[in-house]
């Protein structure tokens, strides 16, 4: 479907660069598709459905871990593995 929006082109370029999509459209399709992924992530969370956790992640983005995502570094910045100790 064609249609014409208003979209901050910095913010889209950047995020073509980060992610490495090929054009504006499949950006655009990309992050519709993350918003409503998480939308039925928050609303499977409400319903319950008898999912285990795993069920449920795989319902949703086959192969998802959340425990991965202390190790997701999308922008290649090697965070730190190790907390910081603070004070005394």
């Amino acid at each position: 479907m064609k249609m014409t929006m208003h979209i901050d082109e910095v913010l889209l370029g950047r995020v073509i660069e980060i992610y490495g999509y090929s054009s504006k459209t499949e950006a655009v399709e990309m992050a519709l598709r993350e918003l409503d992924r998480q939308a039925q992530l928050r609303e499977y969370g409400k319903k319950g459905m008898g999912l285990s956790p795993q069920e449920l992640a795989d319902s949703i983005y086959p192969g998802y871990d959340p425990k991965d995502l202390a190790n997701y570094d999308p922008l290649g910045l090697e965070v730190a593995q190790t907390t910081a100790k603070y004070g005394k």
